[in-house]
C-alpha cells in the first residue's frame, strides 16, 4: 500500500483522492495531516513564514518514511525542494485562471468605485490595484468554503480565488467572472498537483509515472524555474503562466510593487524541450528591467 500524506482541508483531500484514483490498481491510503498554515489559518502568510507552513511537516514526514508520498497544489511549494525529495508526478492541469467572484454580476473594471476586495495574495493584490487604484484590496483568509461565506455574508464586495480549487470541489459562484490569464497573471504552479516522494524509493518512483502528465510537467518546470531564479517567496508580487501550444512554449510573466504602482511584464516562447532555459530567460529579462528595485527579490544563478 502507498501511503499518501495531504493536508486535511477539503480541497486538499479532494487534490489526494485525484491522485489515488490515478493510481489505479495499487492500493492507496490517504494520510491527512494538519500543518502550521492550517493552524495559523487567519494569521497572514507572508507574516507567518509563507507557503512552507503549508508543506514541511508533511515534507518530514515523508522524510522520516511516515508517508510513501505527498499530494500538494504547486502553487504552495517553495522553488527548492529539501534533499532527499523529489517532485516526481505533476498531474494534468485545471484550468490555472482567477476568478472573480461576487454577489452581482461584476467585473474588474465595473466595480463600484472604493469596492472592498478579499485577497491575502500579494500578486493579486498587485493586480488588482494596478488595473483599479481605487480598490479596497484587504487580507482574507480560511478555506474556499468559509471565503464564499464571508462575500454572500456581505464582508466584502467581491474575492479573487483560483479557478482550479472551485472546480475540485464543485463549486460555482452565483457570480464568477474568469480573468483574462495574459493580464491577470496566475501563480507559478497554479491548477497544478504535485506529488512528492523519496528520491530514492524506485519502486515509488516508478507507480507515479502513470500520475505524471508530460504538458503540464513541462510548463512547470518553466514556470519553478523562473520562480526559483527570481528568488521570490510568498510575499513577492510575482507571476508566471506556461502553456504548450504544440511543441511551442509560450510564457508570460510579472513582477509588480506591492501597491500595483509599477508593473513590468514580459513574454516569450521556446521549444518544449527548453523549459527551464525559457523560465530563467524570462526572469533575467524583469530583472534586466528593474524587478529587484520594485519588490525584493534575492536572485539565484543566471542565464547570462
Amino acid at each position: 500500500m502507498i501511503r499518501l500524506g495531504t493536508r486535511a482541508s477539503t480541497l486538499a483531500l479532494a487534490q489526494a483522492r485525484s491522485v489515488a484514483a490515478a493510481l489505479a490498481g495499487v492500493e492507496v491510503g490517504i494520510v491527512p495531516m494538519r500543518t502550521e498554515g492550517d493552524r495559523l489559518a487567519e494569521a497572514r502568510l507572508a507574516v507567518v513564514g509563507g507557503k512552507g507552513l503549508f508543506v514541511r511537516e508533511i515534507e518530514e514526514a515523508l522524510l522520516r518514511g511516515e508517508i510513501d508520498v505527498a499530494a500538494h497544489s504547486l502553487k504552495d511549494l517553495p522553488a527548492e525542494s529539501p534533499p532527499g525529495l523529489v517532485l516526481a508526478a505533476f498531474s494534468a492541469r485545471e484550468d490555472p485562471r482567477d476568478v472573480l467572484a461576487a454577489r452581482e454580476p461584476v467585473t474588474v473594471p465595473t466595480l463600484p468605485p472604493g469596492a472592498r476586495i478579499g485577497t491575502s495574495s500579494p500578486r493579486r493584490r498587485a493586480l488588482l490595484l494596478a488595473l483599479r487604484p481605487d480598490l479596497r484590496v484587504e487580507p482574507i483568509r480560511g478555506n474556499v468554503d468559509t471565503r464564499l461565506r464571508k462575500l454572500a455574508a456581505g464582508d466584502w464586495d467581491a474575492i479573487v480565488l483560483a479557478a482550479a480549487g472551485l472546480r475540485r470541489l464543485g463549486l460555482a459562484p452565483a457570480h464568477g467572472e474568469p480573468l483574462d490569464p495574459d493580464v491577470f497573471v496566475p501563480a507559478v504552479g497554479q491548477g497544478i498537483i504535485a506529488v512528492q516522494a523519496r528520491a530514492d524509493d524506485a519502486r515509488t518512483l516508478a507507480l507515479l509515472a502513470r500520475v505524471d502528465d508530460a504538458a503540464t510537467r513541462v510548463c512547470a518546470l518553466a514556470e519553478r524555474a523562473y520562480l526559483a531564479r527570481l528568488g521570490a517567496s510568498c510575499a513577492t508580487p510575482m507571476a508566471a503562466h506556461a502553456r504548450l501550444d504544440a511543441d511551442a512554449l509560450r510564457m508570460s510573466a510579472v513582477v509588480a510593487s506591492e501597491d500595483g504602482r509599477h508593473v513590468l511584464r514580459a513574454s516569450a516562447a521556446a521549444p518544449a524541450a527548453q523549459a527551464e532555459t525559457l523560465g530563467r530567460a524570462l526572469a533575467d529579462t524583469l530583472l534586466t528591467r528593474g524587478a529587484a528595485r520594485i519588490t525584493p527579490l534575492s536572485p539565484v544563478g543566471s542565464t547570462r
